[in-house]
């Protein structure tokens, strides 16, 4: 049995792909851990154990890598909310009790504190966390809406991320007891 040029072609394709999930995995691992001050190529491409020029083989440049790896650990956050989330949707009050507690845990810390990042470097203007950080603040204001029971669920899920987001900036800056009296 001979091999078609086109399957090979499509065996190398997947192989590329699944090298820049691990890339990806690795990097988001490693994002997660170290924060957005360890995220210059040479340091990126360390941590992925490969070359800066191995990385921009895969990503077209470096706001590309970024945003794949913000992407992925937007996807497992999701995943975490998801195993937090009420069986069934409630009261905008109950929500935010619900859900404040878990993301001041330390548990989802390494996402806030990163999500902290993000949002320092949009403010300053600085590509591609603008747009990464809107994308992320839209997914998480969808994800709380569909978990709210009101008659306006995205006023209420807006609410509700401004009022979170207040309680982890509180957190970063050692006033988690004053977060945590908001609960």
């Amino acid at each position: 049995m001979t091999s078609t040029p086109g399957g090979a072609i499509r065996r190398r394709m997947d192989r590329g792909v699944q090298r820049r999930d691990e890339l990806v995995d690795r990097l988001a691992d490693h994002l997660l851990e170290q924060g957005l001050e360890a995220a210059s190529l040479r340091v990126l491409a360390r941590a992925a154990g490969t070359s800066d020029r191995m990385l921009l083989y895969y990503f077209a440049d470096k706001d590309a890598l970024i945003a794949a790896v913000l992407a992925r650990i937007a996807e497992r956050l999701t995943l975490q909310l998801g195993e937090i989330a009420a069986p069934q949707p409630m009261v905008p009050e109950a929500l935010r009790a619900h859900l404040a507690p878990a993301l001041l845990d330390d548990r989802f810390w390494p996402y806030m504190r990163l999500w902290l990042g993000i949002a320092a470097r949009a403010a300053h203007g600085e590509p591609p966390y603008a747009q990464v950080g809107e994308q992320l603040g839209r997914g998480f204001l969808l994800w709380a809406a569909a978990q709210i029971d009101s008659a306006d669920p995205m006023r209420d899920a807006a609410k509700l991320l401004a009022s979170v987001e207040g309680m982890v900036l509180l957190k970063s800056i050692g006033m988690a007891d004053v977060a945590r009296q908001a609960i």
